[in-house]
């Protein structure tokens, strides 16, 4: 439907699959009862029951204005606000008159009207004024059969009728009351859907920019120590041979920096590597870099992580290993990754460097990251209850990282 939302259009097919119905049925009903009585009232006229007859003709005459009006309060706006009020009247006066000439010598299809109306009045109106309303019709009905003299037929059989149209009124405003409380569920989940999918949304830009961070400050502060090594051997050496290599070196960084970015970008899309195999690309980067040597150790039964504490344990580990070639270089690096039941433990040592005793002093190597890495690590693996510690422990300077299975 062009120009209408989806919940306006279910609105909308709510309220046409309440109201179509009782309009066309009505008006259904009010055709044959005119052809009947038209047919029936030339009939009449013929045997001498001509007083019946316009008995007939006004009775349907009454009840066909108040149809009318009544179609004119339900549809234009104009009088829609008086509905409350002229309602009960109207079906009141159709019942009633339609009840009480039913029971002349042709009016029998006048009950009809009655019953039509006697719908209504059970699904729109408020049990006093319903049951008043039954009551005046079922009254129209007797006074009608005493004056006509109507068989014992009429007198049961039209009580009845409008009995089963009150019914089947308090049915349909059951079904009307499903329906708008089925409309209000669908609009409450439709909101809730909305909320979730907007938190989900900020959930999922959350994940790739800490994501992107982290890659980001891991490729950056690796490429800001190689560049101020390069400049340290330059300044304090004037090694210009091995100032050029750790250029080069610097360059590879941030080429194998790009490309560690389109991979976080990538895993952020599809399933990542097994931790132990991105643990051993990482030592052998790193050892290719800065020359240190890293051991990997692993222990316990390898099992698949979920990508966020995968990621978590990866970002972890580049993060210390920078940290080492910043503040331990050329130190041995220990890598431990533990697989234990109901956890899973990254362990990483490097030895601290002995500052005892005289030595000429090494060029001070200043993180790009200001500290903020393992503040990030530390956020990342609260997000899914894991832990980290670090600090130093017998002359070794040890970061720990735990997630649960």
């Amino acid at each position: 439907m062009i120009g209408v939302s989806r919940r306006e259009s279910e609105s909308m097919d709510t309220d046409t699959v309440v109201q179509q119905p009782k309009w066309w049925s009505l008006l259904a009903v009010f055709r044959a009862v005119a052809v009947v009585l038209v047919g029936s009232s030339v009939f009449s006229s013929t045997q001498g029951s001509s007083a019946q007859a316009a008995m007939n003709i006004a009775a349907f005459s009454i009840a066909s204005a108040a149809i009318g009006v009544w179609i004119a309060v339900d549809h234009l706006p104009a009088v829609r606000k008086w509905r409350p009020l002229l309602l009960p009247w109207l079906l009141g006066v159709i019942t009633v008159v339609s009840a009480a000439g039913a029971n002349t010598h042709a009016g029998g299809a006048l009950i009809f009207l009655g019953l039509a109306a006697c719908i209504t009045v059970g699904s729109d109106l408020d049990p006093w004024s319903r049951w008043t309303i039954v009551v005046l019709g079922v009254a129209a009905v007797e006074i009608g059969a005493l004056v006509y003299g109507a068989s014992g037929q009429a007198w049961l059989g039209y009580p009845l009728i409008l009995l089963v149209g009150v019914l089947l009124g308090l049915n349909r405003g059951a079904y009307r009351i499903q329906a708008e409380q089925a409309r209000a569920l669908l609009a409450r989940s439709e909101e809730l859907r909305d909320e979730q999918s907007r938190a989900a949304t900020l959930d999922e830009r959350n994940r790739i920019a800490r994501e992107i961070h982290d890659v980001l400050a891991h490729s950056l502060g690796a490429l800001g120590v190689q560049i101020q090594a390069a400049k340290a051997v330059l300044t304090d050496q004037h090694d210009v041979a091995r100032t050029v290599e750790l250029l080069e070196q610097a360059q590879r960084m941030a080429a194998d920096g790009l490309h560690e970015t389109r991979r976080a970008v990538s895993a952020l899309r599809s399933d990542t590597p097994p931790l132990n195999q991105v643990l051993a690309e990482l030592t052998s980067a790193h050892q290719q870099r800065y020359q240190a040597r890293v051991e990997l150790r692993v222990s316990g039964n390898t099992r698949t992580l979920s990508p966020d504490a995968s990621l978590a344990l990866t970002r972890t580990a580049q993060e210390a290993l920078v940290n080492t070639a910043k503040h331990a270089p050329h130190q041995p690096v220990h890598i431990r990754l533990d697989y234990d039941e109901g956890q899973t433990t990254l362990t990483v040592t490097n030895t601290l460097v002995d500052r005892s005793g005289p030595r000429k002093p090494a060029p001070r190597l200043a993180t790009l990251d200001g500290g903020y890495g393992l503040s990030g690590m530390r956020e990342r693996l609260l997000l899914i209850h894991g832990s980290l510690s670090v600090g130093p422990r017998d002359g070794e300077w040890v970061v720990t990282a735990v997630v649960p299975q």
